[in-house]
Parts: C-alpha cells; sequence; structure tokens
C-alpha cells in the first residue's frame, strides 16, 4: 500500500484468542402475518483475518444479515458473538457502544456529509465514538494516508471523485482501529477502474490483519475473498474454494453453515 500502512484493528485484543464472529443458531423472522423467516437459524464462525464475501440475490437475506452483524438489529433466536462479547445480553447503550468501538461500515453511497471535509468526516468518527480528544486529527490523517488520500484532507466530497470518497468512507471506518470492517456493496456506485482500485485497497487492508466481511451481488467482487458464503431465503451455506494468503487458516477449519 503506497503512503502510511493502516494500523492494524486493536479492539477486543484481550479477547483475541475468540472468534471475531461467532453465530449460534442466529435467526430472524419479521413479524407478519405471516411471519416472514428473512434470516433461519444460522451457524457461523470468522476468524481475525479473514476475508469474506457473502453473496446472493435481491431478497435472500443479505440485508438482514448485515443488519444483525452491525448490530443494527437484534435476532428473534440465537446469539451473535462479536470479539467473545455476547451481544444478545446488552442493552441499546452497550450495544452502540460496541459498534462504535468494534466495527467500521462502508456503504455503496459513502454517506459523507458534503459541506465537511474529508478529514472533518473522518474526524466525526473519532467523536461520535468518543475517541480522546488528543491525537484525534493525527490518527484521521494516517487513516487517510493509509488509502492513499494525504494530499485531499482538505476536499470537500463534492470536489473527489467516487472512487476517492469511497476511499473517505474507508478510511473513516478503519479510524477506530475496529475489530471488523463490515461492507455493504462497496463498488455499487464505482465505475470499472475505481471498483478496482478499491477492491485493492481492501486486499491490502486484509493483508495488514483487518477482518473483512463483504455484503456483495457481484462475483467479481466476491473472487477477493478468501471465504465465499452464499445466501438463499434465508440459508446460510459456504462455498468451497481456494482460500486467499492473508485469510486466517483457524476460521476456514471452524466454519459452519447455516441450517433451516
Amino acid at each position: 500500500m503506497n503512503g502510511r500502512r493502516a494500523a492494524p484493528p486493536d479492539g477486543g485484543q484481550a479477547l483475541r484468542a475468540a472468534p471475531v464472529i461467532e453465530l449460534r443458531g442466529l435467526a430472524r423472522t419479521y413479524p407478519g402475518p405471516p411471519p416472514v423467516p428473512a434470516l433461519r437459524p444460522a451457524d457461523l464462525v470468522i476468524a481475525a483475518g479473514d476475508y469474506v464475501a457473502v453473496t446472493g440475490p435481491s431478497g435472500s437475506g443479505k440485508s438482514t444479515l448485515l443488519h444483525l452483524l452491525g448490530l443494527l438489529d437484534a435476532p428473534t433466536a440465537g446469539c451473535y458473538l462479536l470479539d467473545g462479547v455476547d451481544t444478545s445480553a446488552l442493552g441499546d447503550r452497550d450495544r452502540s457502544a460496541l459498534r462504535g468501538s468494534r466495527i467500521g461500515f462502508v456503504f455503496q453511497s459513502f454517506h459523507l456529509l458534503p459541506y465537511r471535509t474529508a478529514l472533518e468526516n473522518v474526524l466525526l468518527a473519532e467523536l461520535y465514538n468518543q475517541a480522546p480528544r488528543a491525537g484525534r486529527a493525527q490518527a484521521a490523517v494516517e487513516a487517510l494516508t493509509a488509502v492513499r488520500l494525504g494530499h485531499r484532507l482538505d476536499a470537500l466530497p463534492t470536489t473527489l471523485s467516487g472512487g476517492e470518497a469511497q476511499r473517505v468512507a474507508i478510511a473513516r471506518a478503519l479510524v477506530n482501529r475496529p475489530s471488523l470492517l463490515l461492507c455493504d456493496e462497496p463498488t455499487g456506485n464505482l465505475d470499472s477502474q475505481n471498483a478496482a482500485a478499491v477492491m485493492d485497497l481492501l486486499d491490502q487492508l486484509n493483508e495488514a490483519g483487518f477482518t473483512i466481511v463483504v455484503i456483495t451481488h457481484d462475483a467479481a467482487v466476491a473472487a477477493h475473498a478468501g471465504r465465499r458464503i452464499a445466501i438463499s431465503d434465508g440459508v446460510l451455506s459456504e462455498e468451497a474454494g481456494p482460500q486467499r494468503a492473508g485469510a486466517a487458516q483457524a476460521g476456514a477449519q471452524q466454519a459452519g453453515a447455516g441450517h433451516a
């Protein structure tokens, strides 16, 4: 990676022996009538350093899984352990705090504030996470430098290309050094050249130690991941295939398959 190398994640260092993600019979059913089983009971283990793509057609349950993994929604059955912490036992305030400290989000639509500079957009992530005031600016500069935008600190989103805007969003996601980068269709709004650059960046972040889960319908994006999980009608199943060099072998050995 050009520029300063991204610092590896430090979320949950004391619990690093635990998987980053462990699902035990996790399920989400939306009330009816009739009830809709968006995610059927699923078991899954994702170890530190894994690079996982979740693929499936529209309506398959990808968004439901994203919301559960991101602690944006609660399951109706089963449990979700994030860095060994049983999230089902947490109240709303503790869930929000865990989400802010352990998960970095990258969305298709960037979600940058248009009248804030690239640096300010990244700094806001530290503010919301209540990071100590001392060191915030340096951490934001280092995150932007890690995504090759050290020369665009003062640029407004309206002056950035789509690829640059997504790289600012990635810098914002990694500035708090989370345990998990959770990416929702990260190349969906990009042309092929910028999409390739963003995926190259995610590859390098994984090689630097970040655990990455990408939700996508794009086979070319999924091909970057060391592990591929398919979801269909709310059922998870792991696809066989070779791991990328950066994927953790422990995760492959412990991976669970979903069941109806």
